[in-house]
């Protein structure tokens, strides 16, 4: 078997008006984040991880901004069809390790739940999938409360000899 690791990374603004979803999971705060899609950060940048580790570029290839089929979409529905894409590849998901970054709201309450969610969507154990939720101590853009950022890190197994 042989092992790749993949690292992805995404920031959306804060926003007025919109819904926040971080980690397939509906946070009650007062702003969410902007995008073409649901704008779900934690998603988007374990999509771009896994992309990576099988060499398949990133989400803004496989599904543009430009594109109104997106316009709206469930970042759930996204990773979904990540995940399908990595299978046909003949790789598993060995583990999700990620980070958000949010000065606002407190995401700690939250972190089992998106555990659950993210390791369900990907058909893997919760003891794959690692959240954490950090600040950014005030400062930058994510401090000053106008954005949420997270990376991800994954490693995937090839199902072929290599």
């Amino acid at each position: 078997m042989s092992y790749r690791v993949g690292i992805g990374y995404d920031i959306h603004r804060l926003v007025d008006g919109r819904k926040l979803f971080i980690g397939a999971i509906k946070i009650p705060y007062i702003q969410g984040l902007l995008g073409h899609s649901d704008a779900d950060v934690l998603l988007h940048a374990i999509c771009d991880a896994l992309l990576g580790a099988v060499a398949e570029g990133d989400i803004g290839q496989h599904f543009p901004d430009t594109d109104p089929r997106y316009d709206g979409i469930s970042s759930i529905e996204l990773l979904k069809r990540v995940d399908s894409l990595i299978r046909k590849k003949n790789f598993l998901i060995n583990n999700v390790d990620t980070v958000v970054i949010a000065q606002e709201p407190i995401l700690s309450p939250f972190k089992k739940q998106m555990q659950q969610a993210i390791a369900e969507i990907l058909n893997i154990k919760e003891d794959n999938v690692n959240i954490k939720a950090k600040t950014n101590e005030g400062v930058g853009e994510i401090g000053r409360k106008e954005a949420i950022a997270a990376y991800a890190v994954v490693t995937v197994i090839s199902k072929e000899a290599k």
